[in-house]
């Protein structure tokens, strides 16, 4: 069973079985970047990402701040604004990444 390297979660465009389709052009610019600065920059799905990866209840609680600040909609929870950009877990048993 594998386990996906937080940088590949983070940047993660789906799933195809055990394979994991990864934005290669963000995963090389923002992999280094806490959640709340991927927040910060505006992309909201990786930073939930990094905060699921990172188990960072603190960073999801910052995230959501930010998020309701920036948007038009606001979410009133953590999981809800997970459930909004369709975080979940990290997967089990991924074995391979494709990066495009």
């Amino acid at each position: 069973m594998g386990v996906i390297r937080r940088e590949d979660f983070i940047f993660a465009l789906g799933y195809e079985g055990d394979v994991a389709v990864v934005d290669g052009r963000s995963r090389g610019k923002y992999r280094r970047y806490t959640a709340v600065k991927l927040a910060e920059e505006g992309l909201f799905k990786p930073a939930v990402c990094a905060a699921v990866y990172d188990e960072d209840k603190d960073a999801l609680e910052k995230v959501l701040e930010i998020y309701n600040h920036k948007a038009a909609s606001p979410v009133p929870s953590v999981d809800e604004l997970k459930r909004t950009l369709g975080v979940t877990e990290v997967p089990p048993g991924i074995t391979k990444v494709n990066i495009y």
